[in-house]
């Protein structure tokens, strides 16, 4: 008997009758979703890198959807647990951008045509994912109208209170202080001085605050991540196409350097100057 045989001794063999792990992950969809529609050799890394993105994407919003949920029923280390989890997940995001990065600008425009009007910047998951973390530009609600289905999740997330509304209403009540979280659908949130003085508070006395404390961090190292993923973006992004128009209609490079800007939770990062 060979070490093969060996060590496979008791494998089950034969699937004819019994779920397999392709049935299981339903992996012939899955394998079959890529349709280049040129002969450029890299678009098949170029789909399957967004592709993979996409899906990355969905565990993030049912990661972030479960620890909204567990924050609004004072279940703050279920929340922990999953917030940590969407900080990895957007971690193996950067990584793609590493792969995606050894396609040159010679390779991407044997096959840039083909893409049309398509862009990354349609991806109703992510704004999916930044309407839950509470950046909501409402503005681009628009960009999804074609899609219904998209288009309803989308509305039903801007009629709850973001992921970060939760969090500055348990900031709140942990000092008995008068919400400060906004209204659900609040497009326009800015640092704002109150809630950065009771984070502050947490801050000075974490033993006094530890759950608090502990959920500053976890949103923290998330918006780390999330923003190194927009930053690996800009600059795959500038390494493969310099400064021309996104093939969506954006300022290309100069649009992505402005979301750049963007702060998710700023009154957590202003607080560290005061401190």
């Amino acid at each position: 008997m060979s070490d093969f045989e060996a060590a496979s001794k008791g494998a089950k063999m034969d699937f004819a009758e019994d779920m397999s792990y392709t049935d299981y992950l339903g992996l012939e969809p899955i394998l079959k979703a890529q349709h280049p529609l040129s002969d450029a050799h890299d678009e098949m890394l170029f789909i399957i890198q967004h592709q993979t993105s996409e899906l990355w994407m969905r565990l993030a919003i049912h990661e972030l959807e479960a620890a909204r949920q567990a924050l609004l029923t004072g279940n703050l280390s279920t929340a922990f647990k999953m917030l940590s989890r969407v900080s990895r997940i957007f971690e193996q995001l950067n990584s793609a951008w590493d792969v995606l990065r050894t396609m040159t600008p010679s390779e991407y425009t044997a096959f840039r045509p083909s893409l049309g009007n398509s862009s990354g910047f349609q991806s109703h998951q992510y704004r999916l994912v930044e309407f839950l973390l509470g950046n909501r530009n409402e503005a681009l609600m628009k960009l999804h109208k074609h899609n219904a289905e998209a288009f309803e999740r989308l509305e039903a997330e801007l009629a709850q209170p973001s992921l970060y509304q939760v969090a500055i209403s348990l900031l709140c009540t942990e000092f008995g202080h008068t919400p400060l979280a906004g209204d659900p659908g609040q497009t326009d949130w800015a640092a704002n001085g109150a809630v950065q003085d009771l984070w502050q508070r947490v801050y000075e006395d974490p033993k006094a605050h530890w759950g608090l404390y502990e959920l500053a961090e976890k949103l923290v190292d998330l918006e780390d991540y999330f923003r190194r993923w927009r930053f690996n973006h800009v600059t795959t992004v500038e390494r493969i196409i310099g400064f021309k128009r996104g093939t969506g209609g954006t300022a290309g490079v100069a649009y992505l350097r402005k979301m750049l800007e963007v702060e998710l939770f700023p009154e957590l990062w202003n607080v560290r100057g005061a401190l």
